[in-house]
């Protein structure tokens, strides 16, 4: 589904961004975790085009995303905030979102159904804009926004932040549900271990840019990131 070839990132003399060859199968639950600094928005960036690598290609369903805008159609997004309008209100941003996908209000509406207990009664029907929401309530929206329109592939950038328990717990349930029910292929970048492995099958460890762990998820994942990480 997604490949990544001799990608790479450089600022200056700084290449934040090296990755030899990383290949992700359709249906897939892949996590990212790193410290602070170690490429993973910057990955997902370009994954999304939002970034020109500085040498090599990234291909998703045989598209490479940086010369066509192909893959547009079967991907969807949520990095941070910036990826809403804040002068919308949900309804309106969902509605939005649902016409860019090709979706009736109808068919957006439906969908919308099914994340009541998500939303928490905090999203819909407020008569708040997006940006007078908090930052709990606002991811809330761009996640649910990023599975508009049935994409082949979701990517979600440190979607547990800012989420109360119970949210967190919801959403571990939808992720997994895209993955497994619906053969969606899910990317997820995480701080913290527990979630991302109990939500993904695959974990790649970055450092300075590079893939030093390459994991498929078991029992004792968590306990070998932990140690990596205490080091």
């Amino acid at each position: 589904m997604i490949t990544i070839h001799n990608v790479s990132k450089t600022y200056t003399d700084n290449t934040v961004l090296h990755i030899d060859s990383l290949e992700i199968p359709k249906g897939q639950s892949f996590g990212l975790v790193g410290n602070n600094g170690a490429g993973k928005t910057t990955l997902f960036s370009a994954l999304l085009d939002l970034i020109k690598p500085t040498t090599g290609y990234i291909e998703s369903n045989g598209v490479q995303v940086h010369k066509s805008e192909d893959w547009k159609a079967f991907t969807s997004a949520f990095i941070d905030e910036t990826f809403l309008i804040g002068y919308l209100t949900a309804e309106e941003y969902f509605y939005f979102i649902g016409e860019l996908r090709g979706q009736k209000k109808s068919e957006v509406d439906a969908l919308l159904e099914g994340f009541k207990d998500f939303f928490h009664g905090e999203i819909l029907g407020q008569k708040k804009y997006l940006r007078d929401l908090s930052k709990g309530n606002q991811k809330k929206a761009g996640i649910v926004a990023a599975l508009i329109g049935k994409p082949d592939v979701i990517i979600l950038d440190e979607p547990f932040a800012n989420l109360d328990p119970t949210t967190q717990i919801r959403l571990k349930g939808i992720i997994k549900d895209l993955a497994i029910n619906q053969d969606i292929t899910v990317l997820v970048s995480s701080h913290d271990l527990s979630h991302v492995t109990e939500v993904c099958e695959r974990i790649v460890v970055l450092e300075k840019g590079e893939v030093i762990k390459d994991l498929k998820t078991s029992e004792e994942t968590l306990q070998e990131l932990e140690m990596h990480f205490a080091q």
